[in-house]
């Protein structure tokens, strides 16, 4: 059933890869069709998939921008982001700017 605004998520898969979405349904609605290989071309390869990290959004447009953000990440700072370590994420943004010359956030 879908819900006001949008959710952005990120599944830890069986094959320790990550995966970022966006769903307007409940987020746990949305993880059990992953596992079930439901409209989920990238995790239905890599089940069972497990929800680490979710944040709603009242604004689909908010949640739509994220979602690019986050895919954008590297792992280290997706693995920031779950942990909940939001002091490091902007030197981690920094420090692949130096590495790599272009920005990456």
């Amino acid at each position: 059933m879908p819900i006001e605004g949008a959710s952005v998520y990120i599944l830890l898969c069986a094959d320790g890869s990550y995966y970022t979405g966006l769903t307007r349904k409940d987020v746990e609605t949305r993880v059990s069709e992953h596992n079930l290989g439901i409209n989920a071309d990238y995790t239905t390869r890599r089940r069972p998939v497990n929800l680490v990290w979710s944040a709603h959004y009242a604004q689909l447009t908010d949640a739509i921008a994220t979602e690019r953000q986050v895919k954008g990440w590297s792992r280290v700072k997706k693995e920031a982001l779950i942990r909940g370590d939001y002091d490091a994420l902007p030197a981690l943004a920094a420090r692949r700017q130096k590495k790599g010359g272009a920005p990456s956030g």
